[in-house]
């Protein structure tokens, strides 16, 4: 198995010949329809006392639906409501541990997630800084975290990302965009309720879902590819093609694309994403691009890469009479193109496992330029 990780001593299981890597996996897992309702028996053993509440950060989308009312606050529980609307930040980050730690004599009992990727991104982040110090830029990067996060339970309500099986959260610093990577950052539990994904609108349902499509992409056709991964992404990229090239029940499709999720995300936790993922990273930092749509809008033009898998792209893009965006950075400066092509340039892993070792000698700047004026 191919890793660019620095692997910590600890964490290997050694054998004569090669070093495996023993990574974490979400421990505890419930999945089905209206799950959601069990949140406060998951929660109960582990609240420490009364005084340690829980925090739940939540999608704004649902503040003024019924959803607030099924979660079970205790005491001082408290619900943030948060905005999706923007990729989450590390300043963000910081500002609401701070507000956690100004509002209570001692660190909550834990930190529950409710939304998309960004909020699932956000309550990994917050329960990773409530017990390390520093600004929370100083660990975007592999293996920095050195404490324990807080207990964590993420609960997808938009299914894609894998941001609730991933070990990383990916966060917009002051000078990149970069994960958290780290055994500490899986959640110890999650919530998969496919009745939660009913209000997605059509175009964020597409894109997100292609996140995970496009994981499966990227992840099967990668030079960390192994069995383990593979198993995954290829259940996931089955599953994908049920949903968007099918047609099915559309509860069946909601089942179906929130198992897609989970294994696609499982997958590349076993080897990696690839070019349009470092590539959309350049789209979120300088132009606030989500991630899902960026993601879309780089792969239509990555046909020499991933032959096959644009060809079913677009074959989905048309069943479902999705139109991208058009003129993206066409008003975009030399400077701008130089800023995007450094910060995708950056997720070296992503190209490693693209294009193999000497991906420096079958990419260049000029290549990614080529591709970003297309969009």
């Amino acid at each position: 198995m191919a890793v660019t990780e620095k692997l910590n001593k600890k964490e290997i299981i050694s054998n004569k010949h090669t070093n495996y890597r023993n990574f974490p996996m979400v421990p505890r897992v419930v999945f089905g329809r209206r799950s959601f309702s069990q949140l406060g028996e998951v929660l109960m053993p582990k609240r420490r006392n009364s005084d340690a509440p829980f925090i739940f950060l939540a999608d704004d989308f649902f503040e003024n639906t019924d959803l607030p009312s099924q979660i079970p606050l205790m005491f001082d529980d408290e619900i943030i409501f948060i905005s999706a609307n923007e990729e989450p930040k590390t300043e963000q980050v910081d500002a609401l541990v701070a507000r956690i730690k100004e509002n209570f004599a001692e660190l909550p009992s834990g930190i529950i997630g409710i939304g998309g990727g960004t909020l699932l991104d956000l309550a990994k982040a917050v329960a990773i800084m409530s017990t390390n110090s520093g600004p929370s830029h100083n660990y975007q990067g592999w293996d920095l975290v050195k404490k324990p996060a807080l207990y964590h339970v993420g609960i997808p309500t938009i299914s894609g990302t894998g941001a609730e099986v991933s070990r990383t959260t990916v966060l917009m610093g002051p000078d990149k965009k970069l994960g958290i990577n780290s055994d500490y950052t899986t959640y110890d539990q999650v919530i998969l309720d496919p009745d939660l994904t009913k209000t997605v609108p059509t175009e964020q349902w597409f894109y997100t879902g292609m996140d995970c499509f496009i994981h499966c992409i990227e992840s099967l056709n990668g030079t960390y590819l192994n069995a383990f991964s593979k198993s995954y992404g290829e259940k996931a990229l089955e599953l994908c093609n049920e949903v968007f090239l099918e047609d099915i029940p559309e509860e069946e499709s909601r089942d179906k694309l929130m198992m897609a999720s989970w294994h696609g995300g499982m997958s590349i936790a076993y080897s990696q994403v690839g070019i349009a993922h470092a590539m959309s990273y350049g789209l979120s930092y300088l132009l606030g691009v989500k991630h899902g749509l960026g993601n879309c809008l780089v792969f239509q033009h990555l046909e020499k890469f991933y032959p096959d898998g644009v060809e079913l792209f677009n074959k989905m893009i048309h069943k479902h009479q999705i139109t991208l965006p058009k003129g993206i950075c066409s008003n975009l400066t030399e400077n701008d193109f130089d800023l995007m092509i450094k910060v995708a340039m950056r997720m070296e892993p992503l190209w490693e496992n693209a294009l193999g070792k000497d991906w420096k000698n079958k990419i260049t700047p000029d290549c990614l330029r080529e591709i970003y004026m297309k969009i």
